[in-house]
């Protein structure tokens, strides 16, 4: 299966039977990132954790009282 990575564009071959190549069939909106792109994507993110400054943010959400 030839697949290209969202990032650099570059083509890539993965194996028919893989788990990876049939998560992309089963599911069409995710998207492939080749080898590089995810480590430095992994890395960049590891930084900022680092850093401290990093924070995600939570919805809070009401509780719906029905009764």
């Amino acid at each position: 299966m030839k697949v290209t990575c969202a990032l650099c564009d570059t083509l890539h071959d993965l194996q028919d039977d893989s788990l990876q190549a049939k998560r992309l069939r089963n599911r069409r909106i995710s998207m492939y990132l080749c080898e590089e792109c995810n480590g430095r994507i992994y890395n960049k993110t590891k930084k900022r954790h680092e850093t401290g400054q990093f924070q995600l943010y939570n919805r809070h959400r009401k509780k719906k009282d029905l009764i």
